[in-house]
């Protein structure tokens, strides 16, 4: 199943990352550029960067100039990510591009890359809050508050990844099909941010 493919190599890029721990460790891909398992790789690995971006940025004594340049890592890493879901989906386009949907077949509200994207997303949440439940310094209530939530994250895990199973098993039958819209992203835009193109006249 392509979920539980995605989730170990999520899992394995979150145990890798945090070897060091450090947001400036190059990303080290121990998957061949041919396979499907380096796209899921990269993008996790981008996303658990950005993880502790966010978690840096929010620490209240951080230095303001410390803190633009951050954010500026930040929107390059959102474009990178987003970069990464459309490779994810090209591939998926190119593996069916054979098949036939049918007459009533029917698209889906999400591809299934952006399917992948929040797998991804929920494999950090869930090794972080186990994080928290494991904490040798926090109380056993904090604990014990974790552990709801927990238990919470690994029911979606079961549930997205059925969904995302289901999804690619109809694609490949023909009963949904796949539309992709590249997300033109406007913020990087030098002519479609306002405040980037007006400092270029």
């Amino acid at each position: 199943m392509f979920s539980k493919l995605a989730y170990s190599v999520f899992e394995k890029s979150i145990q890798e990352y945090h070897q060091f721990d450090n947001v400036d460790q190059p990303i080290n891909n121990p998957f061949p550029k041919d396979q499907f398992e380096h796209l899921l790789y990269h993008k996790n690995w981008i996303d658990t960067v950005q993880w502790h971006f966010e978690d840096i940025i929010r620490d209240p004594n951080i230095n303001p100039v410390a803190a633009l340049t951050l954010k500026r890592r930040i929107d390059a890493s959102n474009q990178e990510r987003t970069d990464m879901v459309e490779y994810i989906d090209s591939y998926f386009l190119q593996k069916y591009s054979q098949v036939n949907a049918k007459p009533e077949a029917k698209i889906n509200s999400e591809s299934p890359a952006w399917a992948f994207d929040r797998l991804s997303i929920l494999a950090l949440k869930i090794y972080h809050m186990q994080e928290e439940v494991s904490r040798a310094d926090a109380s056993q209530e904090h604990k014990n508050k974790c552990q709801e939530k927990l238990n919470v994250l690994l029911e979606q895990r079961t549930d997205l990844s059925t969904a995302i199973d289901d999804l690619i098993t109809d694609i490949e039958s023909g009963n949904k099909f796949m539309k992709v819209y590249k997300q033109m992203k406007m913020y990087n835009d030098d002519d479609l941010n306002p405040v980037l193109y007006q400092n270029k006249k």
